[in-house]
């Protein structure tokens, strides 16, 4: 399968692009010029297509032929910026492709959520950093808004907070924030990407917007203990 990875030169960018690479898909990356450097380990594996991931013309190049996209939904900036790549993407991807976009916990699909106090302090956080015109956490909650209104096969994987480390396995998810499972909060990044990698080829994760902990986290381990 050809495979599109927006938002491909980060952290977790690089990280799908070595998952999708394993397993065997062909990779398209975008990324902003000045970043194209950063994908050099994959240069000679990888096609990059350089450009603003919320200009039209570079993602409708980028996603061409393509079976899957991987998109990372940036909050930068106040110019909408992930709002603007999320509906590149939902225009311009090749009908029936699977569409995975990745967000934080915060946005919701259906209000029901229920944020521990370390979530708030960080959508306050980043109201503040919007002041200072640096972050944009409402845009990127209007890009999963124009996503769930979509028809399109789209995944949104919503993501705990982040660490470093060798690969736990799959994450598990559920579709509330609040739910017990999640308690821990904590996920690898290697893990966060294989998770959307994975959910290209998982249709129960269709129209889903799971939120996900790692699946070596205290509140994961012991869901699963209280369940056998």
């Amino acid at each position: 399968m050809r495979v599109c990875i927006v938002g491909a030169s980060g952290k977790l960018g690089q990280y799908m692009v070595r998952h999708s690479l394993d397993r065997g898909y062909e990779v398209v990356a975008v990324c902003r010029e000045q970043s194209v450097g950063k994908l050099d380990p994959f240069k000679d594996r990888i096609t990059v297509v350089p450009g603003l991931t919320d200009d039209r013309a570079v993602i409708e190049r980028a996603v061409a032929g393509c079976g899957g996209v991987l998109v990372v939904l940036a909050p930068w900036g106040v110019h909408h910026y992930a709002s603007g790549t999320a509906q590149a993407v939902l225009d311009h991807a090749p009908s029936g492709a699977s569409l995975v976009f990745s967000t934080g916990w915060w946005p919701s699909r259906d209000g029901t959520d229920a944020y521990p106090w370390t979530v708030r302090a960080k959508v306050a956080l980043g109201r503040l950093a919007r002041l200072f015109r640096v972050v944009d956490l409402n845009d990127q909650v209007e890009a999963t808004r124009r996503v769930f209104a979509s028809d399109t096969r789209w995944t949104v994987v919503r993501g705990s907070e982040l660490e470093e480390g060798p690969s736990q396995g799959l994450p598990v998810w559920s579709r509330h924030v609040g739910d017990p499972i999640l308690k821990s909060n904590r996920t690898r990044r290697i893990d966060f990407a294989l998770f959307m990698v994975d959910a290209l080829e998982n249709d129960e994760l269709i129209h889903e917007a799971p939120a996900i902990v790692s699946r070596e986290a205290p509140s994961a381990r012991a869901y699963t203990a209280s369940a056998a």
